[in-house]
């Protein structure tokens, strides 16, 4: 019965930790996945900028005095 309840014990422990690093790596992917959302609206913003300054060109120019 001893034997039983200590083998019950450390299945529960093991479980635990593999809960515990499961919820850590679902924490680490979480930020992953926020700075990859962030990069690529950065990289949208600075593409957009991109594409309107070669819509208009003259208005480029005219911003730096020539």
């Amino acid at each position: 019965m001893k034997e039983d309840y200590q083998t019950l014990l450390q299945m529960w422990r093991e479980e635990k930790k593999k809960r515990q690093n499961a919820e850590n790596e679902i924490e680490n992917l979480k930020a992953d996945l926020a700075r990859a959302r962030e990069d690529h609206q950065y990289d949208n913003m600075v593409h957009e900028q991109e594409l309107e300054s070669l819509k208009n060109p003259v208005n480029k120019l005219r911003d730096k005095g020539m």
